[in-house]
């Protein structure tokens, strides 16, 4: 064999499987693979630790926060608003971060690409459109051959078009006849909710839903619609919102009707500042609300809640609406609601009273002072709570039945409690009121436990009461006693919308359409009570 020969089969040796130098290189590949690993491994770490440093942040910030709100000075307590834009910058630090950490990992991966995943579902009812990210050479990098699809990676993320402001034409073509010349046909103008105004009941219905639902006050509207060239004035924008007001008052009327003809009704009260004219101040207005709610007894009646303004805050202001009322109505301690018992017949009207309101006082004076009676009667009254969770959504008849077996007993043995501790304490300390309220209100606090369909406490109308507090907070007072009366009409039809599982923008906008149309008439208006509006709509696709 020739030495040239030798040599080539040495060399083709040195490039077969096993042989030393594909072991090295096998050998670099693999402590390539295990840096690249570690590295990944030690940037997600890091990563991990800045959020956590972030998130760590955030929690300090919202217990001094707390803290100064309830024990700093009155004028170093910080508004629960402010607290919310201190905490939206930290979470924008955490979001950043995890973008980052996002982007690390997507750099190290490399050998298979996960298959993307939304957070969350996106409901089917949005529009969708579609991008197409294509190859731009449609031919096999092999062969040359042409290449079909085999799949797809598809992928949703939630988008948006800000406010789009249109204009509606309407045009009503005139007719003559060639044969004589006086007749000239035309069809007659649609009523308009504003009378030559611009406003389409959709535009007022977004007005109205954004100031009384979403708490955007009408001048900070009237911003958004300059940006696109649309100059309102905001007296305008409150011109248009008592006009739709004046449309929609009886189909409010209506509500409040039909809510106070329940069996069982809560009521509750939230105060409404509102311009005094002449004055240069506020006076305090009072927006009373009536809500049915019974869904927790699995009850037929729909929810709904209807909202009535008064001036002041007497008792014989819901009295006139209450004077034929039947039932049992839950409300909190105040002593106005027991007045309204005075003349009704025995047994016409039952007032059933809040726990939560009792034990609030009993959770203030424990957080000032640490006193063991407060938590004894606050970890007591906890229990009854528990016991709550376990029968809601279950008929009456079941709910008396476990609260006769498991919450008597438990009342009766706080009853007891009260009255030692109240005889061991003096009689002038809060911790001696708060007890003395408790037993003061007992016959009350103790309906719950003979009838199915009362709650333990009042919360399903204070809940309510928050977006009242949210338009409050940014619009500041109502302009007039007016406009308070305008805010009860809107809250009530735009609540009890929600409470149905509507969209407010919706309801209000066809709502509208059908009372200004005429298409729907006065004693016809039953059809446009949220519960029915929603069984049409939901059988109009059917058929």
């Amino acid at each position: 064999m020739s030495q040239d020969q030798t040599q080539e089969q040495s060399a083709a040796g040195l490039n077969e499987p096993g042989s030393t130098l594909n072991a090295k290189e096998d050998d670099f590949d693999i402590l390539k693979a295990g840096y690249e690993e570690l590295s990944a491994r030690y940037a997600t770490l890091l990563n991990e630790r800045d959020i956590l440093k972030a998130e760590l942040e955030k929690l300090q910030l919202a217990i001094k926060q707390l803290i100064r709100a309830r024990y700093g000075r009155k004028s170093e307590r910080v508004d629960p608003e402010q607290l919310q834009l201190a905490l939206e910058g930290l979470e924008q630090d955490v979001g950043a971060v995890t973008a980052a950490q996002e982007q690390a990992e997507a750099q190290v991966r490399k050998t298979r690409r996960p298959p993307e995943r939304n957070r969350g579902h996106l409901p089917a009812h949005l529009e969708r459109y579609e991008v197409v990210v294509d190859v731009a050479d449609k031919t096999c990098p092999c062969c040359g051959g042409a290449l079909h699809v085999i799949d797809e990676d598809v992928a949703e993320q939630l988008d948006v078009i800000p406010l789009r402001l249109r204009v509606r034409v309407t045009r009503r073509p005139r007719y003559g006849c060639r044969a004589c010349a006086e007749a000239v046909v035309q069809a007659p103008a649609p009523e308009r909710l504003i009378t030559g105004g611009m406003a389409t009941e959709a535009l007022v219905a977004q007005v109205i839903v954004a100031k009384y639902a979403d708490g955007l006050p009408l001048y900070r509207q009237a911003r958004i619609y300059a940006r696109d060239g649309i100059e309102l004035d905001r007296s305008t924008l409150a011109d248009w919102c008592g006009r739709a007001a004046w449309w929609l008052k009886p189909l409010w009327e209506l509500l409040l009707t039909t809510v106070l003809s329940s069996p069982k009704i809560f009521c509750d009260d939230t105060h409404l500042p509102v311009l005094a004219p002449g004055r240069g101040k506020t006076k305090t207005g009072y927006l009373w609300g009536f809500a049915r709610d019974d869904q927790p007894w699995a009850g037929e009646l729909p929810p709904a809640v209807a909202y009535l303004y008064s001036e002041d805050r007497t008792y014989d202001r819901p009295k006139p609406q209450l004077a034929g009322f039947s039932g049992v109505l839950q409300v909190d301690g105040w002593g106005g609601f027991k007045r309204l018992t005075g003349g009704t017949e025995a047994g016409a009207l039952i007032l059933a009273f809040c726990w939560s309101h009792a034990r609030r006082q009993f959770y203030e004076i424990h957080q000032a002072t640490q006193s063991p009676i407060a938590g004894e009667v606050i970890a007591r009254i906890a229990a009854l709570y528990r016991i709550e969770d376990t029968i809601r959504g279950r008929p009456p008849d079941e709910r008396v039945a476990v609260r006769q077996r498991e919450s008597r007993p438990k009342v009766e043995a706080l009853k007891v409690y009260l009255e030692t501790q109240l005889g061991r304490i003096s009689g002038k300390s809060t911790l001696a009121t708060a007890i003395r309220y408790a037993l003061n209100h007992w016959d009350g606090l103790c309906v719950f436990l003979s009838d199915g369909r009362v709650e333990i406490d009042t919360n399903t109308i204070e809940r309510l009461h928050r977006s009242i507090a949210t338009g409050r907070r940014n619009a500041l007072f109502a302009g007039s006693d007016a406009g308070a009366r305008s805010w009860a009409i809107f809250t009530s039809l735009i609540q009890s919308a929600r409470l149905n599982g509507l969209d407010p923008f919706a309801y209000l906008k066809d709502v509208l359409e059908q009372i200004v149309s005429g298409r729907v008439k006065n004693h016809e208006l039953a059809r446009l009570l949220p519960w029915n509006w929603k069984a049409a709509q939901t059988a109009a696709p059917a058929a």
